[in-house]
């Protein structure tokens, strides 16, 4: 039987968080939109407007729904407050394993029994986080893709305790947000990852080994393979540090050295070049300007 979902809490003010939030307002939930950090909150809701601002010019929403869609939003800096009369949580902070555990112990205790507990993790096992509950087969997983508001892939991962009906009641809220959801199993790295992270590190390799350089090795995969973005870019949109810990769980979760990150994205992870979010990766990012300047590093 599908749950009938009204309010939403959304834990994480970043990125994928502020997206996530988004798209729930845009559809007509409430969100709380909850982050220890005031100033992150702060610095989200600036982005959410700005982004809202984004579709009102191109005609995608009106300025009414803009400003409706605003006025479902609320922050939160108390995780007990925020998510009190959550019937979904979504959590949507860092990528690390043990911070998740700990938000999930936490939402167990404080959330609705019958809230529905969903991760936007990319590749830690939903089996783990749930048994960090005493609700298993209410905790999901629910992997947005960046920059949410546009991208339209929603994957769905059942953990090992998953119940249908939670797994039925986020593929139908899924389609409300406008989202393409497909339903997978919980082995790490998923799908969306599982296939991606592979072939990033392989280009990362052959930058490695010297077989082409960084706009080639992009350049060919976009004109050849008709990817909207080449992988050494796509890193960097990522995150370096966000590739090398998924490409660790995967080599952990296997135990195939064939997931192994290779030396040279481990080597950029150390020294901080993390991509885009730092100011350079395998390209060097200027504030304000959208042209795309391999980095002196590599040339």
């Amino acid at each position: 039987m599908v749950q009938t979902i009204q309010q939403v809490a959304v834990i994480g003010a970043g990125t994928m968080g502020n997206g996530i939030a988004h798209v729930f307002a845009q559809s007509g939930f409430a969100v709380k939109l909850i982050d220890v950090n005031a100033a992150q909150l702060e610095k989200a809701a600036q982005t959410i407007t700005k982004n809202f601002d984004r579709q009102v010019a191109k005609g995608t929403v009106t300025e009414e729904q803009k400003n409706k869609a605003l006025s479902n939003i609320t922050t939160e800096t108390d995780l007990i407050k925020g998510v009190r009369d959550a019937e979904l949580v979504v959590e949507a902070a860092t990528e690390n394993t043990d911070l998740k555990l700990k938000i999930f112990k936490q939402l167990d205790e404080v959330a609705p029994a019958g809230a529905i507990l969903a991760t936007n993790t990319s590749s830690i096992s939903i089996t783990k986080i749930a048994a960090a509950t005493k609700r298993a087969g209410k905790v999901i997983g629910m992997h947005f893709m960046n920059p949410v508001p546009v991208m339209k892939l929603v994957e769905i991962i059942n953990g090992y305790a998953t119940e249908a009906s939670v797994t039925e009641t986020i593929v139908t809220l899924s389609k409300q947000l406008g989202k393409v959801p497909c339903t997978v199993n919980d082995y790490p790295g998923f799908i969306a990852n599982r296939i991606l992270m592979p072939m990033i590190n392989e280009a990362i390799y052959s930058l490695y080994e010297g077989v082409a350089g960084v706009e080639e090795i992009d350049t060919v995969m976009k004109l050849g393979m008709a990817h909207p973005m080449g992988p050494l870019q796509l890193a960097d949109f990522i995150g370096l540090d966000v590739c090398h810990s998924i490409l660790n769980v995967l080599h952990e979760g296997f135990g195939n050295p064939k997931y192994a990150p290779c030396p040279l994205l481990v080597n950029m992870v150390t020294a901080g070049y993390l991509g885009a979010k730092s100011g350079e990766g395998f390209y060097k990012y200027e504030p304000g300007s959208r042209d795309l300047k391999v980095s002196e590093r590599f040339k």
